[in-house]
């Protein structure tokens, strides 16, 4: 991975551009194959795929460097955050044990949790200080977190994602990217079935939406106004979040195309 760096930072240096494919969508394409085999070959890949794939591709360069920093900050908070979660289930067992048994362990399991709790906050501070000292990216965070539901966490995971809103075009492709996008599930005249999201996501970026979602629709009246109009009408209420997720997604780009805020139009309306 550290010689790929290399040779994109190498090729981006002297502006020759490069892309990248996922390979699922390739092998996909190829129907079943036989157990023994499960790679192509880079010449059968060229010869069949290339030309009906090269359309889609796009130059591909590397992220800013702080932004390849946030990603790994982000990274290494996750994993502090998944260690404070399991330190802190030891309290569970307190009503099972003896308190001599349980008094000791509980003394380093408090120094854990302490230690870990400053090393998130170190974390914080320094994602923070990041996106302070770029002009840019503290203009998209401040215009992010504008939008009443989103966070600070989701407002940097955004940034990182999109490699500060260079990756995608508009909203309706990193909704994609995230699994929110609903894709129609036809076959012929037998299979019609209502439309659905596709399980292959950023799992990450899609729980986080989910998150937003559901506060937007506890604290925006707009949105709360659109969720609970299209429950009444019988939709689904996965449904209808799933269509809030898209919404913000839908604000985010805004107000990143705008270089404005995020305005509520509805306190405006007589």
């Amino acid at each position: 991975m550290n010689i790929l760096y290399q040779n994109v930072e190498m090729l981006t240096n002297v502006k020759i551009f490069c892309a990248f494919s996922g390979s699922i969508g390739k092998s996909g394409g190829k129907g079943i194959f036989a157990a023994k085999k499960t790679m192509i070959s880079i010449e059968e890949l060229l010869r069949t795929f290339l030309p009906a794939y090269l359309h889609k591709f796009r130059p591909s360069r590397l992220s800013l460097k702080s932004i390849q920093q946030l990603r790994l900050l982000v990274t290494e908070r996750e994993k502090i955050l998944k260690s404070l979660a399991a330190f802190q289930t030891t309290s569970e067992v307190i009503d099972f044990v003896p308190k001599e048994i349980y008094n000791p362990v509980a003394s380093i399991n408090a120094t854990m949790i302490k230690q870990l709790k400053i090393a998130a906050k170190k974390i914080e501070e320094k994602m923070f200080a990041i996106i302070e000292s770029e002009e840019k990216l503290a203009l998209q965070f401040q215009l992010i977190t504008s939008i009443p539901g989103i966070g600070k966490h989701t407002a940097i995971y955004l940034i990182i994602t999109t490699k500060g809103f260079e990756a995608f075009d508009n909203w309706r492709q990193l909704a994609c990217y995230a699994g929110v996008a609903p894709f129609p599930y036809q076959s012929g005249t037998s299979i019609n079935a209502r439309n659905k999201v596709h399980p292959l996501a950023d799992k990450k970026l899609k729980s986080l939406l989910t998150m937003c979602a559901i506060i937007a629709v506890r604290y925006d009246k707009e949105i709360k106004t659109y969720h609970d109009k299209k429950v009444k009408e019988g939709k689904s209420k996965m449904l209808v979040l799933n269509n809030v997720r898209c919404k913000l997604l839908a604000r985010v780009f805004a107000v990143i195309n705008r270089e404005t805020p995020f305005i509520n139009t509805l306190k405006f309306a007589s």
